[in-house]
């Protein structure tokens, strides 16, 4: 991976430890050449990412709530700055639903809360998309990575309101990289399966999940980060400069079968 990304900047939203996916991109992308910004959400997690981003030399690390159109704008002029005007690379790792929400049905979910999911794990793309799309479109164009799961596509048991915002990110994706390809910005999503972060901690029966893949998927083998960072590192590079609106499966094939 060696030069793969020499020259090219990045902006990494989503580390909150060494075990985070956005995390296993983002080594990838350092490994490759890459200059990184990243972002963290609250003072609980911003020690962590500062030491990680601090290790990659980055030039920027700032907080970030994706709620906030003002928060987000702040954060993209930041960027901009500590660019010179241009990005290569925007890495979108951000899920929220409350805990709460991941245990029991889907069906009680509250409204307040069910709007809290979708604005958080979806429509922060779209945000960030439109502030990232004259940084990218100024370097010539670009890639934009996300995040998914299988959750979005099939009914898996207390995956609930984040399935729905998943199924909703993955159009938005599709939406994005009609909009985009015009500029040569290109976006595209991951789907990993079960990968012991942070917040799969949260959902109920995590541990019978990964149980499952091993079981049922045609590899027999669990996922982890590094694995989902490889996979990334080729939709963010040039290798997939005709890639775009693609999810791209991370789950030792568990997405083909049927049982």
């Amino acid at each position: 991976m060696e030069g793969v990304f020499a020259g090219k900047r990045g902006l990494v939203l989503g580390v909150a430890n060494r075990r985070s996916i956005a995390w296993a991109i983002a080594s990838r992308l350092d490994a490759g050449g890459a200059e990184l910004a990243f972002t963290y959400q609250g003072e609980r997690i911003e020690k962590n990412v500062r030491e990680l981003a601090d290790s990659v030399g980055s030039p920027l690390i700032t907080s970030c709530d994706v709620r906030s159109d003002e928060d987000l704008e702040r954060v993209f002029g930041d960027v901009g700055e500590a660019f010179d005007g241009g990005l290569d690379l925007l890495v979108h790792s951000v899920a929220y639903a409350a805990a709460e929400d991941l245990e029991g049905r889907f069906t009680d979910t509250p409204r307040e809360r069910f709007w809290m999911a979708l604005d958080v794990s979806a429509y922060s793309l779209v945000a960030c998309a439109r502030l990232a799309e004259p940084l990218l479109e100024a370097r010539g164009g670009g890639s934009i990575l996300t995040m998914t799961y299988l959750g979005g596509v099939r009914a898996v048991p207390h995956y609930n309101v984040m399935g729905v915002a998943k199924a909703t990110l993955d159009s938005s994706v599709q939406y994005l990289a009609w909009d985009l390809g015009q500029k040569n910005i290109r976006v595209n999503a991951v789907s990993a399966g079960p990968v012991r972060t942070l917040a799969a901690r949260s959902i109920a029966g995590f541990p019978t999940m990964e149980a499952i893949i091993e079981e049922r998927s045609p590899l027999h083998r669990p996922i982890d980060a590094d694995d989902v960072g490889a996979a990334a590192a080729y939709l963010l590079s040039d290798d997939a400069k005709n890639v775009t609106g693609t999810t791209l499966y991370v789950d030792s094939g568990y997405h083909a079968m049927g049982m």
